[in-house]
């Protein structure tokens, strides 16, 4: 097999963002497994940075033996990109002229793209994550027939856009965390010609959880749920808070009961339960599986999931969940595992709450049947004989391709 080359619109050891942690877990455990893996990239810093500043020199450097190698990215107008992608965040559709400036004032690399088109020989894939942005469009344009997509798909407006529809039904293979993302894709697009395969996300599982550990070191007593993730609306968490309030109100039976945060961000807690809400803001790794360990459930009301790490830290961790019913992802999860529950209105919320905490047997049972089902699909042994498998199928339907 020739090289695997993972493209991202931006990359370091240590930026945020769920598509770049992935990009690293992947390509580190694919060259683990002896497979040739590349990085293309821009000199872009990351996410939240200036899309037209090249922050990294141009050329290769070599991160964890994974050669990364960036190319400078073109100068845009914002302005004009802003007010397009304003609507798309309001859930708005956009005219043909309106996408194209969507993707042409996205963030880009022309030099990229030109390397894919004059190397292409020497690779076997070109994967692309997420899907959304111009390193992902036009590389694939430069060589459609090579494209995997990791997209990382919601239903937005986003993907609905037409210039996407055109472009990703031409790729080789796609890439899904979750088999909702596989659902949505194929009501969206075209993919009678894609080879798709639902992999999802490897997990370290001989994680390991000290429950009283935790409690001694932070001195909480007191059943608690818990909370892990970034403390921003995006997430919903403002939702749990919420919640919590009501139901602390209307449960004095559970008046001892703790939310306990873990993440960054900052958020109001209303003053009647400020005592009851324990944000730690960011800990150490370790103390994140104690503290888990140590809850009655993880809760996690995103709507929005594209996987969910944390989910499957708490099954590794032996404790049943609570997601959103509106999260396709999460929710489908908790049913194929029967791992966990799901609420969509705060009554739901407070019969799951009151479930868990009236049948603890059955909740660490719940916990149980999570982690099992994280070390059936998701241990990276697992995840990485698929991808190589997934390559090899790509690779033959080019060589099948070169003989017709």
């Amino acid at each position: 097999m020739k090289k695997i080359a993972f493209v991202i619109p931006w990359y370091a050891e240590k930026i945020p963002g769920g598509a770049e942690m992935e990009t690293r877990e992947v390509t580190k455990h694919l060259k683990s497994a002896g497979m040739d893996v590349e990085i293309l990239t821009t000199c872009v810093r990351e996410f939240v940075s200036d899309w037209s500043v090249n922050y990294y020199p141009e050329g290769t450097e070599i991160i964890h033996d994974i050669p990364v190698r960036r190319f400078r990215a073109k100068k845009r107008n914002t302005q004009k990109f802003d007010e397009v992608n304003l609507r798309l965040m309001n859930g708005q559709r956009i005219s043909p002229d309106e996408e194209k400036i969507f993707i042409n004032e996205m963030v880009n690399s022309p030099d990229l793209y030109k390397y894919i088109s004059e190397h292409k020989e020497e690779y076997t894939a070109f994967v692309y994550i997420p899907y959304m942005f111009g390193t992902t469009y036009f590389g694939i344009k430069a060589c459609p027939e090579k494209a995997v997509m990791i997209p990382c798909f919601h239903d937005e407006a986003y993907i609905y856009m037409n210039i996407f529809r055109e472009m990703y039904s031409q790729v080789a293979g796609m890439i899904f965390n979750a088999r909702p993302e596989l659902e949505l894709t194929e009501r969206v697009y075209n993919t009678e010609n894609v080879e798709k395969i639902v992999m999802g996300i490897g997990m370290d599982i001989s994680l390991e959880t000290n429950p009283q550990r935790f409690r001694d070191k932070y001195n909480i007593r007191e059943p608690f749920i818990i909370y892990a993730g970034r403390k921003d609306t995006g997430k919903n968490v403002h939702m749990l808070i919420k919640y919590f309030g009501e139901y602390k109100k209307r449960n004095p039976k559970h008046s001892d009961l703790k939310l306990v945060l873990i993440g960054g961000g900052d958020i109001d807690i209303p003053d009647k339960i400020k005592k009851d809400v324990i944000d730690l803001g960011f800990v150490d790794i370790q103390d994140k599986y104690d503290a888990v360990g140590a809850s009655e459930f993880l809760c996690q009301p995103s709507k929005n999931e594209s996987f969910s790490l944390v989910i499957m830290e708490s099954w590794l961790c032996g404790r049943p969940v609570l997601v959103h019913d509106h999260c396709a992802v999460t929710k489908n999860f908790a049913r194929e595992s029967n791992g966990g529950l799901y609420f969509e209105d705060y009554f739901e919320f407070e019969g799951c709450t009151d479930y868990f905490l009236n049948n603890k047997d059955i909740a660490g049972k719940m916990g149980q049947n999570g982690k099992n089902y994280v070390v059936r699909n998701f241990d990276w042994n697992v995840i990485i004989k698929r991808y190589r498998e997934f390559f090899e199928k790509i690779e033959k339907r080019q060589q099948n391709n070169i003989l017709k």
